[in-house]
């Protein structure tokens, strides 16, 4: 496993793109991000499956997922894997991980001074903290790595429940195809998964975004359409001449 402490300020002064999964990444032109950086998340890989598309860096956090994906996500090949260390450590592959200290205390009611309350690592030390979206965690990677543009790609923000989804507490049982990723199979039948809970993850963004602006930096959406206001929107053909 590698420190991901070596990625500290990699990319000072560049811009990056952050993936989201909804189905607008449908509507862009992917080729056009082949000489950029940027984080893919979760299943990721069935684009990269389906269009040969390869983000710069891969990210997962949520437990559910990577035990679903474990495999898929331990034969993928081509992007930099930066990972909780408690994840690289079950992986066969694992030494090829940039691995760091993931704070879980935002999902805790134990501890009242964090739960449901963003917190942002500004520091050089490699603790990141989670938010309710795994897209939080790239956010303060971008930080970390030193990105001074930010673009905010496929966060349609919005969710919905077919009735032939169960819903069990906190978790969502799917048996039909996904309707709110770039793929139906992302969350398909078979899956489970964890309901959103969007007023959540507003509020962690909102965090990354007061963190980038302080530090003079751009965090900017370029989703084409979608429900997430709180970032100044941008064209996303706009950002290529």
């Amino acid at each position: 496993m590698k420190d991901v402490r070596s990625l500290y300020q990699k990319h000072t002064g560049k811009r990056c793109f952050i993936l989201g999964n909804g189905p607008s990444l449908n509507k862009i032109d992917m080729s056009k991000l082949e000489s950029e950086i940027t984080f893919g998340v979760n299943s990721i890989f069935l684009m990269t499956r389906d269009t040969g598309f390869y983000p710069t860096y891969y990210v997962v956090e949520d437990n559910l997922v990577f035990r679903d994906n474990k495999d898929a996500i331990d034969a993928y090949e081509g992007p930099t894997m930066i990972m909780p260390d408690r994840y690289a450590k079950e992986m066969s592959t694992g030494d090829r991980c940039f691995v760091f200290q993931m704070d879980t205390s935002f999902y805790n009611k134990n501890k009242p001074e964090f739960y449901s309350i963003p917190h942002f690592n500004l520091s050089s030390e490699p603790n990141f903290f989670c938010g309710q979206s795994v897209t939080y965690i790239n956010m303060q990677l971008a930080y970390y790595m030193g990105f001074s543009e930010v673009y905010l790609l496929g966060m349609d923000f919005s969710y919905s429940k077919p009735d032939t989804h169960k819903q069990d507490g906190n978790h969502i049982h799917s048996h039909s195809d996904d309707p709110n990723h770039f793929h139906k199979d992302y969350f398909g039948k078979g899956k489970t998964w964890k309901d959103p809970r969007l007023g959540r993850v507003l509020r962690s963004y909102a965090r990354a975004r007061h963190e980038f602006e302080t530090d003079g930096r751009v965090m900017a959406n370029a989703t084409p359409g979608g429900e997430l206001e709180l970032f100044p929107r941008v064209p996303f053909d706009k950002l290529f001449g």
